[in-house]
């Protein structure tokens, strides 16, 4: 039996997490506490409440994420209905570029090798296409 129920405003904290943009309260209240969730270009505090239709930014991993509220919840939910709670607005240009990042596959040397010579530091840096 899933105790999902729907509200007309939630506080920030609990929404990001039940929606599972953070994996604890307590990571979506400290995203809060240090200036990285926005509504309306203004910082919030945890206890902010949102309601549905408001626009949310959050700052992490090198990114701004927009987020529209489409369903106010209180209680964590399964990841598929997660995903109907919220509408993912972030460029996916950009989204695609991290993910690229994050993969960050980099050249690594036989240990005992010692430090690439001039060749060496040539071809890495034709590998990478710089």
């Amino acid at each position: 039996m899933t105790d999902e129920r729907e509200l007309d405003k939630v506080r920030i904290d609990k929404w990001l997490w039940a929606v599972r943009i953070c994996k604890t309260r307590a990571d979506a209240t400290e995203l809060c506490k240090r200036g990285r969730v926005l509504i309306d270009g203004q910082n919030v505090k945890p206890s902010r409440e949102i309601s549905v239709g408001q626009v949310i930014l959050v700052k992490r991993d090198g990114l701004e994420w927009e987020y529209g509220v489409l369903r106010c919840i209180d209680k964590r939910v399964g990841a598929k209905i997660a995903v109907t709670c919220r509408e993912d607005r972030t460029d996916p240009q950009k989204v695609q570029q991290l993910r690229e990042i994050k993969s960050g596959w980099t050249p690594r040397r036989e240990k005992g090798t010692g430090r690439p010579t001039k060749k060496d530091r040539r071809a890495l840096d034709k590998l990478k296409g710089m």
